[in-house]
């Protein structure tokens, strides 16, 4: 069930991101604003579009958030691989699960650590020139 989910989700998905999908949606919205007057600008005819924009926002949602989530599973995978496999610091791995507040210290702990390489290595430039 969750493979045959996931081939209909990253179906939907790919289809959604192309020009065509947009042209066609946009050509839909013009057919349904012409066809006002013919309608009588009736309470009916806002209603058809106001409830099919809904659905599809609805349910694109959740399709959206779940290919989101999978991408992001993924990349923070691949990049733990590579944390792993070089001579980084394996405490990096996992850090996606820590709190705001945890992250930012970790962040800030970084790039103090790289303006210092980077003031060291100006001082190298110096002491060399």
């Amino acid at each position: 069930m969750e493979k045959h989910f996931t081939r209909i989700a990253n179906a939907i998905a790919y289809a959604a991101g192309k020009p065509g999908t947009f042209i066609l949606c946009a050509g839909i919205i013009i057919v349904w604003a012409v066809s006002g007057p013919l309608f009588g600008f009736s309470d009916t005819w806002q209603l058809i579009i106001n409830t099919g924009t809904t659905i599809i926002t609805f349910l694109m949602v959740f399709l959206i958030q779940n290919t989101q989530n999978r991408d992001s599973a993924a990349l923070q995978t691949k990049l733990d691989e590579l944390i792993r496999s070089s001579k980084a610091k394996n405490h990096f791995i996992g850090i996606e699960h820590l709190t705001e507040s945890e992250l930012e210290e970790i962040r800030k702990k970084c790039e103090e650590a790289a303006e210092r390489a980077g003031e060291a290595a100006e001082e190298a430039q110096e002491a060399a020139a």
